[in-house]
């Protein structure tokens, strides 16, 4: 079992920048792929992110490659997602996950956390 606990978001202009933290609780955090989704009002939820359990190999939605960069500290049991050059069409509930495979589907995770606003104003 991991629970998972976003936190970070928040409000910022367009072209700024926001860290997202995502805190896993259990000791076999490093055998996870970690994984950052999004949901904007009235549409599905996207794949933004994906980190595999040693931090080595990383995989991005076309959408935020180049602006987005995911990371993990398996020591501390962390998940971060620094976001970049952000803009309006950047703004949704971001949640991350835990899964056993690398994948930008959202079935392959297993355990989901509750997710955190970011809003991006023009």
């Amino acid at each position: 079992q991991v629970q998972l606990v976003e936190s970070g978001g928040g409000l910022v202009q367009a072209g700024g920048s926001l860290r997202l933290s995502c805190a896993a609780s259990g000791r076999t955090f490093s055998r996870y792929v970690m994984g950052w989704f999004r949901q904007a009002p009235a549409k599905e939820r996207e794949f933004v992110a994906t980190i595999s359990g040693s931090g080595g190999i990383t995989g991005y939605a076309d959408s935020v490659k180049g602006r987005f960069t995911i990371s993990r500290d398996n020591a501390k049991n962390t998940v971060d997602l620094q976001m970049n050059s952000l803009t309006p069409e950047d703004t949704a509930f971001y949640y991350c996950a835990a899964g056993p495979v690398r994948s930008g589907r959202e079935r392959e995770y297993d355990y989901w956390g509750q997710g955190t606003q970011v809003t991006v104003s023009s």
